[in-house]
């Protein structure tokens, strides 16, 4: 299913520009990253197809409160000048199915539906193999198979950092070593990962800590990472500053280009949408409330907490007497529960909280008023908070969350930890909370955040690591791809 005229941004149609197709991962911790990186290209001169499902189309045009049979994301990125597209295509479930409740079902659709829709639209758009290369999220499971039979180069997006690819791509040496893949894993330190001098096993993302392997988001891993050695280059959302042992690690196995932060243009609301819940407007509240006295809280876009976690954090928030802001996804601990906090919640925190679905992260991140951000660190997340100068109060749910507690807590210092998941207390949130928003150690991790906010502005600014990484990566990949 196309939108509006979208095969003719192919390179085919149009000499002298390189083609890139950008195949999104339809979630939406994945699709930001994907679509400004996809900017980024057409900023460049790519001619760029993007690629994403009808679902996600569906549901990101009904946030903005419009038809998603009229909708065109990139109208306004084409107005600017830049030859950027959309595609659509079918996950092989229907709009209506809850992806999010049924986890397990709308993965194993992603596995093994989407991959043929995927083939068959882009033997259409893939007009110029010559002058195309297939740029995709390292989590798709069949990208060098598919790059290999169009004869395109095979570029692998990773959007979280550079520890978590590389854990992944030497999973076969967690598996011999005893630390994965059994009945019951070693618990001493690992210390044999290429360019980690060492990581608790209590650190690995969730799905390395599992003890039964043959799930279906297991089986999309390894097919994945098996992919990923397959790809002509990775692009990986991170700074090289930041995980400079690990990246020097990576580039030894293949061309590695560590291009973050990618985040949306000034720092604000994106010209292109990318939310599949409609924004609330906070900007008013915020606006009355005293410089650095509000907790941000958001536990992002996927995962669930369960009633009693959610419990615990809401009273600690409550002893705390903090100002806060919380977003409150619809269904984040089960679609039908439209309420989860406790009763009395509401009246008890009447005067000094906001509790909204949804809201435009950056701009709320930015405002004077946020002094802290108590997160389920998902990377995004955390590369925002960093770039706001807002340290983090830590409370990862699932998958990469976990280590990026690490980098956040343990490496870089700019965060504290308030709990794992079914071992959250309010008094220990409490706790955290007021050290954070009121207390000496609030003081020293806002100093820590501004100087990893140095980094992150230094990498990303002309002649950053950043910059030269994303410049090496077009050239190389412009010279690939028919010598434009």
């Amino acid at each position: 299913m196309a939108q509006k005229d979208a095969g003719a941004a192919a390179s085919g149609g149009r000499t002298g520009k390189p083609h890139a197709v950008v195949v999104v991962y339809p979630m939406q911790g994945h699709i930001v990253p994907e679509t400004h990186l996809a900017l980024r290209l057409a900023a460049r001169g790519f001619a760029v197809t993007v690629v994403t499902t009808e679902a996600v189309h569906d549901q990101t045009a009904r946030a903005l409160g419009v038809d998603p049979a009229g909708h065109d994301a990139f109208a306004g990125a084409r107005a600017a000048g830049m030859d950027v597209r959309c595609e659509l295509v079918s996950d092989g479930l229907p709009l209506g199915f809850d992806r999010s409740l049924h986890h397990d079902e709308f993965h194993g659709s992603l596995l093994h539906a989407l991959p043929g829709h995927v083939e068959e639209l882009l033997g259409r758009v893939v007009v110029d193999p010559a002058a195309t290369c297939l740029v995709a999220d390292t989590f798709f499971s069949w990208p060098a198979t598919l790059a290999r039979k169009l004869g395109v180069p095979y570029v692998s997006f990773w959007t979280e950092p550079a520890l978590i690819f590389n854990l992944y791509y030497h999973v076969h040496l967690l598996t011999e070593h005893g630390h994965f893949g059994c009945n019951e894993p070693r618990k001493d330190t690992i210390t044999y990962i290429p360019g980690v001098p060492a990581i608790e096993p209590h650190e690995l993302t969730s799905y390395l800590q599992e003890t039964n392997a043959t799930s279906v988001v297991h089986r999309i891993i390894f097919k994945a990472f098996e992919q990923a050695r397959g790809a002509d280059y990775v692009l990986c959302n991170t700074v090289e500053e930041l995980e400079p042992s690990t990246i020097a690690a990576l580039r030894a196995e293949k061309p590695f280009y560590a291009v973050g932060p990618i985040l949306p243009a000034g720092f604000a609301r994106s010209a292109v949408a990318t939310s599949m819940w409609a924004e609330s407007d906070c900007s008013r509240w915020l606006d009355a409330q005293p410089a650095g006295s509000v907790l941000y809280i958001s536990f992002g876009s996927y995962a669930h907490v369960t009633r009693q976690e959610l419990r615990e954090i809401a009273g600690g928030v409550l002893a705390s007497g903090a100002r806060f802001l919380w977003v409150m996804r619809p269904g984040i601990v089960s679609s039908d529960d439209p309420d989860p906090l406790p009763e009395g919640f509401a009246a008890a925190s009447a005067g000094r909280g906001l509790v909204v679905p949804w809201c435009c992260q950056v701009e709320v991140l930015s405002h004077a008023a946020v002094g802290g951000f108590l997160t389920h660190c998902g990377w995004n997340s955390v590369l925002e908070s960093v770039w706001a100068g807002v340290p983090m109060l830590c409370f990862p749910l699932l998958t990469d969350q976990i280590t990026n507690r690490r980098l956040v807590v343990r490496e870089w210092r700019v965060g504290v930890t308030i709990g794992d998941r079914g071992a959250v207390f309010a008094d220990e949130v409490k706790a955290r909370i007021e050290r954070v928003m009121s207390g000496k150690e609030g003081e020293e991790l806002r100093e820590a955040v501004k100087n990893v906010r140095t980094t992150l502005e230094a990498a990303a600014a002309h002649g950053g690591s950043s910059q030269r990484s994303f410049d090496e990566f077009v050239d190389e990949l412009t010279r690939r791809c028919g010598g434009c």
